[in-house]
């Protein structure tokens, strides 16, 4: 059971009845385009550090139907284009019954594949990630003025 312990202006603090710290905090984020993989790794370490919890585990949730969140490489922008490219053969526009409706099924069924999760360890107020790993926010029917990204720690 979690009760609600402080509230602040940018996040508020959780405990749970073990004694557990946990704080979350909504990023908000517009995209450019109407398909892409954004870095929001270093938002989010910032989330990190800014709370008083240097040690524990951090989900990052995408609330939205037609974006999601993954790990990979962010070095060669190649790899965006690549995973982008998989991602359209699999499911093509303008293919699927929801189109009939307002001509995004493919970015549900993108979506639905990445996933709006993932949970990462951190340590001394940092993600571990490998050398070459980022946190994408994972745009499949923008642009849009706001995605949510919701970050919760876990000491």
């Amino acid at each position: 059971m979690v009760n609600l312990t402080a509230e602040e202006t940018n996040g508020y603090w959780l405990k749970s009845s073990e004694n557990k710290m946990i704080f979350r905090k909504e990023l908000t984020f517009s995209t450019n385009q109407h398909e892409d993989l954004i870095d929001i790794t270093r938002e989010i370490n910032t989330v990190i550090s800014d709370s008083d919890i240097h040690n524990g585990v951090c989900n990052i949730y995408i609330p939205h139907a037609t974006s999601g969140v993954l790990i990979n490489e962010n070095d060669d922008p190649n790899i965006i284009e690549d995973v982008l490219g998989v991602l359209r053969k699999l499911a093509p526009r303008g293919t699927f019954l929801h189109d009939r409706i307002d001509g995004n099924g493919d970015a549900h069924v993108k979506s639905a594949i990445i996933g709006p999760s993932e949970s990462i360890p951190f340590e001394n107020d940092r993600l571990i990630l490998g050398t070459w790993q980022s946190v994408m926010l994972c745009e499949f029917d923008g642009p849009k003025q706001s995605r949510k990204v919701i970050i919760t720690l876990i000491d």
